[in-house]
């Protein structure tokens, strides 16, 4: 992500706020997740859910995607990966 927005030509500043303000929808959607393990949603979905726009959600999305804690179903769908 950080070398997309240097490509935009955010600041240090902006770049930083905007990082911890991903991570902190990302830690909410987390918790979300836990509490509701079979959830499975749209990006649309979730977008209303938490209010985001599709860009932001997206990246959210995907974040927790690529750390492994949810899966991108076939569909669409955003759901919690299994665990053993």
């Amino acid at each position: 992500m950080r070398g997309h927005l240097d490509e935009i030509g955010l600041t240090h500043d902006a770049t930083a706020r905007l990082s911890a303000s991903i991570r902190q929808i990302v830690e909410r959607m987390e918790a979300e997740f836990r509490e509701m393990p079979g959830m499975r949603l749209t990006v649309p979905q979730a977008q209303r859910l938490w209010g985001l726009d599709r860009a932001t959600c997206r990246v959210a999305l995907d974040a927790l995607a690529g750390r492994g804690f949810l899966k991108r179903a076939s569909n669409g769908t955003y759901l919690r990966k299994r665990t053993r």
